[in-house]
């Protein structure tokens, strides 16, 4: 059967991929061996946010007197409870994505996706049939899995990996988790918070390393504030499962350190989802375990896209998106400019949450940049007073030759809602002059971004 596009994987960028080629006109097949929605949906994004509001939910209910309101009871976490709310939502959402592709008159191929020569993919079902689709374009979104570490091998049992992490059958009295990015913060924050003993390791000298220094330094001082154990510049050389627990030997600044617990996640980053997918066969270059396309996502062998987690560039789901939709217009002759990668937000949704978007302070002298600096702590906003959580700040890093901004990095409550405001205000090129002259609403998180700037320039009102 012969279709104008199959793509391979209908995660964030295989979905939207496939759902905008429909739009355009073009018949479309999505290839899918587990759930539709991909790692993100079913294993990611969604359901661990599921999980972050649980824990949420809970941390509020045991502050309830510090907001003038008293429980007859004390507050307990149902662990399988929370984990089932996750689920559900989980399937809710994949359910939305299949409703979305009969919407569009889109197909799932239910197997396992091959690229063969001649814009041929393979589909080989659960009962180990092959059966041959043709299509004139080929987008593969494969996307990608745990890493694993030859020290640190996961069996799925003691030793964990992100998709075992959301699915416990009993919560762990005690937790190791090695590697402080985005996932490994977010889990130690949920089980932290929801009564589990957390030690977090990180190799590099801050946590989220990706982040800010302030950032880091201010998401830590939280972390160690709620009772999280934290090492950094430190590794985890060996596991030792021998005995009921596990004994995780780390070496720190100081010596080495044994550790005890009941499991142990390892969050140490993402391997790309390239082998028996039919890239050689093909002749598809690939990179440093990544596929090697030009700014429109074409590969190396006419007729063949990839999107997403396998092509060089942030491995989040709203860039595949992005990176789908672009693809698919460009194949529909449709004019499009490449995807702007120093514009992408970063979020981490722990408490306090962290967001950014370009350049830090850092990152823009090294460039060469005269730079003007503003920070505004949270501490004098008062919103953040009347909700309770004062923790964090936002900063905010400008060009003072031109005024272009450069960067911000946040961190507090509801900043993953707020750095869309950065983002839209660098792609229509507005200055730190016109966000301090434009109007922001009273009393709100966000006026604390028309804060930070005003503090870059000499204006602040409230500090």
């Amino acid at each position: 059967m012969n279709y104008d596009l199959i793509v391979i994987g209908s995660g964030p960028g295989g979905y939207v991929a496939a759902i905008r080629a429909s739009q355009l006109g073009m018949k479309v097949a999505v290839v899918e061996k587990e759930s539709v929605g991909g790692v993100c949906l079913n294993w990611g994004c969604i359901p661990t946010k599921a999980l972050l509001k649980s824990a949420q939910v809970f941390n509020y209910l045991k502050h309830a007197g510090d907001y003038g309101i008293k429980l007859t009871g004390e507050a307990t976490p149902d662990f399988e409870a929370m984990v089932k709310r996750s689920r559900d939502v989980a399937k809710g959402m994949s359910n939305g994505v299949n409703f979305l592709f009969k919407k569009n008159k889109i197909e799932v191929l239910a197997g396992t996706g091959k690229v063969k020569p001649g814009k041929v993919v393979e589909v080989t079902a659960e009962d180990g049939k092959p059966t041959e689709y043709t299509a004139n374009h080929i987008i593969i979104a494969t996307g990608a899995r745990s890493r694993q570490l030859d020290n640190l091998k996961q069996d799925g049992k003691r030793i964990i990996g992100y998709r075992e992490a959301m699915t416990l059958d009993k919560q762990p009295t005690s937790m190791v988790v090695v590697g402080s990015g985005a996932i490994g913060s977010e889990f130690a924050y949920f089980y932290n918070s929801v009564g589990t003993k957390v030690t977090l390791v990180e190799f590099l000298p801050n946590i989220v390393p990706l982040e800010d220094e302030e950032v880091s330094k201010q998401l830590e001082r939280s972390f160690k504030k709620a009772g999280m154990k934290i090492y950094t510049g430190s590794s985890v050389e060996s596991v030792d499962l021998s005995g009921e627990q596990c004994k995780v030997l780390i070496r720190t600044k100081k010596g080495e350190e044994t550790v005890e617990c009941d499991v142990v996640l390892s969050a140490v980053g993402i391997a790309t989802n390239l082998e028996g997918i039919g890239l050689e066969e093909v002749g598809i270059k690939t990179e440093k375990g990544k596929v090697v396309v030009d700014d429109f996502y074409k590969t190396s062998v006419e007729g063949y896209y990839a999107i997403g987690d396998i092509v060089r560039g942030p491995a989040l789901a709203h860039v595949a998106s992005h990176e789908g939709i672009c693809c698919v217009e460009k194949i529909a002759g449709k004019h499009v400019e490449p995807i702007d990668y120093g514009n992408i937000p970063a979020c981490t949704y722990t408490n306090p949450e962290i967001a950014s978007v370009g350049m830090t302070e850092k990152q823009a002298v090294e460039a060469g940049y005269e730079v003007k600096v503003g920070k505004f702590p949270f501490s004098a906003s008062g919103k953040a007073s009347a909700a309770g959580n004062k923790d964090g700040f936002i900063k905010v890093v400008f060009d003072a030759k031109y005024g272009e901004w450069l960067g911000a990095q946040m961190i507090g409550d509801n900043v993953t809602e707020m750095i869309a405001e950065v983002v839209v205000a660098r792609k229509l090129e507005t200055t730190g002059e016109e966000i301090i002259k434009a109007v922001h609403p009273h009393p709100t998180m966000s006026e604390a971004v028309m804060e930070a700037t005003a503090a870059a320039y000499g204006e602040v009102i409230h500090l």
